[in-house]
């Protein structure tokens, strides 16, 4: 913002004051128009909920790949990727494209890519921004997920399990769900011609870390997705 001449305080300390005061609402402005850039929400395409390769053909070339173009998935293949994995299949229920104990719908899906990672919300097919950095290198051990385009990250909200449940029993529980989770993935992947592989060798403490999860939430396993390396 400029001043007119005549309204700018004659004395050299308080021009300086002002000064000071003018830097911080810049940077307080800054700060806030960060935060609401984080927490952007990206629609999805609509997905495809139709067609594609047969089951018994998706089954049979069902495989776990380890090599990853670094080529980009399409909006569209992201958002069918999404909806395979859990989302919404009957809108009237709110039932989703894989099954869960007693409905606890426990498991989020974290996903990381190169300008950014977000948080998949399933109720309005959509991503949340939850950071700009590129996180990829911390879903995994192997090289490869730090290049590959999109690393998915199953977590866990034990909070959705309700009371009275063993610390054991939501384990078990929350592995199986992420499992059924990861076969759609993987069956989406042999009918698209995409590449996937299933993880367990994850450093939970730093990917918790980074991902800034609470007690409450359990890294399950991590997937990655992207086109077979040449």
């Amino acid at each position: 913002m400029v001043f007119p001449s005549h309204s700018l305080p004659g004395n050299t300390a308080n021009t300086i004051k002002m000064k000071k005061i003018l830097t911080c609402l810049a940077a307080a402005a800054l700060i806030t128009c960060s935060v609401a850039q984080t927490e952007r929400t990206v629609r999805l395409p609509e997905p495809k909920t139709s067609g594609g390769m047969p089951l018994m053909d998706a089954l049979r070339l069902r495989e776990s790949l380890r090599s990853f173009d670094t080529k980009q998935l399409t909006d569209q293949q992201l958002s069918d990727l999404l909806w395979a994995a859990f989302g919404v299949s009957r809108t009237e229920s709110g039932l989703r494209t894989a099954p869960s104990a007693r409905n606890w719908q426990d498991i989020d899906i974290y996903v990381v890519m190169e300008l950014g990672w977000y948080l998949y919300d399933h109720t309005e097919h959509a991503l949340v921004r939850k950071g700009t950095e590129d996180l990829r290198a911390y879903t995994g051990t192997q090289a490869f997920v730090a290049t590959a385009p999109v690393n998915l990250v199953f977590v866990s909200d034990h909070t959705r399990m309700g009371e009275g449940v063993d610390e054991e029993t939501r384990s078990f529980y929350a592995s199986n769900h992420a499992g059924y989770i990861s076969q759609n993935v993987y069956l989406y992947c042999a009918s698209e011609g995409l590449a996937t592989v299933v993880r367990g060798l994850i450093d939970r403490d730093r990917i918790r870390e980074v991902l800034r999860l609470g007690d409450h939430q359990q890294v399950i396993f991590a997937q990655t997705v992207g086109y077979p390396g040449r």
